[in-house]
Protein backbone atom coordinates (compact mmCIF):
# COMPACT_ATOMS: atom_id res chain seq x y z
CA UNK A 1 0.00 0.00 0.00
CA UNK A 2 1.35 3.46 -1.00
CA UNK A 3 2.33 6.10 1.95
CA UNK A 4 -0.39 8.76 2.08
CA UNK A 5 0.45 12.14 3.25
CA UNK A 6 -0.99 15.73 3.04
CA UNK A 7 0.31 19.03 2.29
CA UNK A 8 -0.28 21.16 5.02
CA UNK A 9 -2.82 23.51 2.74
CA UNK A 10 -5.08 20.32 2.00
CA UNK A 11 -4.62 19.35 5.40
CA UNK A 12 -6.05 23.20 6.59
CA UNK A 13 -8.80 22.97 4.05
CA UNK A 14 -10.48 19.61 5.29
CA UNK A 15 -9.71 20.89 8.88
CA UNK A 16 -11.94 24.09 7.50
CA UNK A 17 -14.60 22.11 5.83
CA UNK A 18 -15.44 19.88 8.78
CA UNK A 19 -15.44 22.42 10.83
CA UNK A 20 -18.04 24.25 8.55
CA UNK A 21 -20.20 21.27 8.40
CA UNK A 22 -19.76 20.96 12.47
CA UNK A 23 -21.28 24.58 12.56
CA UNK A 24 -24.40 23.40 10.61
CA UNK A 25 -25.40 20.30 12.20
CA UNK A 26 -23.53 18.68 15.13
CA UNK A 27 -21.94 15.64 13.81
CA UNK A 28 -22.11 16.60 10.06
CA UNK A 29 -18.60 17.40 10.30
CA UNK A 30 -17.48 13.84 11.72
CA UNK A 31 -19.92 12.21 8.70
CA UNK A 32 -17.66 14.60 6.23
CA UNK A 33 -14.47 13.33 8.09
CA UNK A 34 -15.69 9.54 7.20
CA UNK A 35 -16.30 10.39 3.50
CA UNK A 36 -12.38 11.81 3.39
CA UNK A 37 -11.35 8.47 5.11
CA UNK A 38 -13.77 6.55 2.37
CA UNK A 39 -12.18 8.87 -0.19
CA UNK A 40 -8.57 8.31 1.45
CA UNK A 41 -8.81 4.28 1.28
CA UNK A 42 -10.22 4.07 -2.47
CA UNK A 43 -6.77 6.35 -3.39
CA UNK A 44 -4.59 3.99 -1.17
CA UNK A 45 -6.73 1.04 -2.75
CA UNK A 46 -5.99 1.95 -6.56
CA UNK A 47 -4.67 5.69 -6.56
CA UNK A 48 -4.50 5.17 -10.84
CA UNK A 49 -8.13 4.26 -11.18
CA UNK A 50 -8.88 7.98 -10.47
CA UNK A 51 -8.90 9.74 -13.41
CA UNK A 52 -6.01 12.57 -14.34
CA UNK A 53 -7.30 15.89 -13.87
CA UNK A 54 -4.08 18.08 -14.69
CA UNK A 55 -0.64 16.41 -16.26
CA UNK A 56 0.10 14.10 -13.34
CA UNK A 57 -2.80 15.26 -10.94
CA UNK A 58 -5.49 12.85 -10.26
CA UNK A 59 -8.61 13.74 -8.72
CA UNK A 60 -11.12 11.57 -6.40
CA UNK A 61 -14.59 12.37 -6.09
CA UNK A 62 -15.78 12.52 -2.28
CA UNK A 63 -19.10 10.95 -1.80
CA UNK A 64 -22.13 13.29 0.00
CA UNK A 65 -20.18 16.03 -0.13
CA UNK A 66 -19.12 18.77 -2.75
CA UNK A 67 -15.23 18.05 -2.59
CA UNK A 68 -12.92 16.26 -3.95
CA UNK A 69 -8.91 15.15 -3.46
CA UNK A 70 -6.28 16.32 -5.56
CA UNK A 71 -3.27 14.12 -5.53
CA UNK A 72 0.10 12.91 -7.37
CA UNK A 73 1.72 9.43 -7.33
CA UNK A 74 5.34 9.24 -7.12
CA UNK A 75 6.56 5.90 -7.10
CA UNK A 76 4.87 4.15 -3.70
CA UNK A 77 3.81 7.65 -2.20
CA UNK A 78 0.73 9.57 -2.90
CA UNK A 79 0.72 13.51 -1.59
CA UNK A 80 -2.76 14.76 -1.34
CA UNK A 81 -1.92 19.08 -2.96
CA UNK A 82 -5.87 19.93 -1.80
CA UNK A 83 -9.18 19.19 0.01
CA UNK A 84 -11.09 21.29 -2.75
CA UNK A 85 -14.92 22.17 -2.88
CA UNK A 86 -16.50 21.67 -6.55
CA UNK A 87 -17.59 25.54 -6.72
CA UNK A 88 -14.06 27.12 -6.14
CA UNK A 89 -11.85 28.13 -8.86
CA UNK A 90 -9.22 25.14 -9.69
CA UNK A 91 -6.87 28.01 -9.80
CA UNK A 92 -6.10 27.41 -6.36
CA UNK A 93 -5.06 23.78 -6.43
CA UNK A 94 -3.30 24.08 -9.62
CA UNK A 95 -1.00 26.70 -7.88
CA UNK A 96 -0.42 23.81 -6.38
CA UNK A 97 0.93 21.88 -8.77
Amino acid sequence: MPELSFRPEAEAEAAEARAWYESKRAGLGDEFLLALDAAIESILRNPLQHPVARTTVRRAVMRRFPYALFFVVEGDRVTVLAVFHGRRSPRRWQRRV
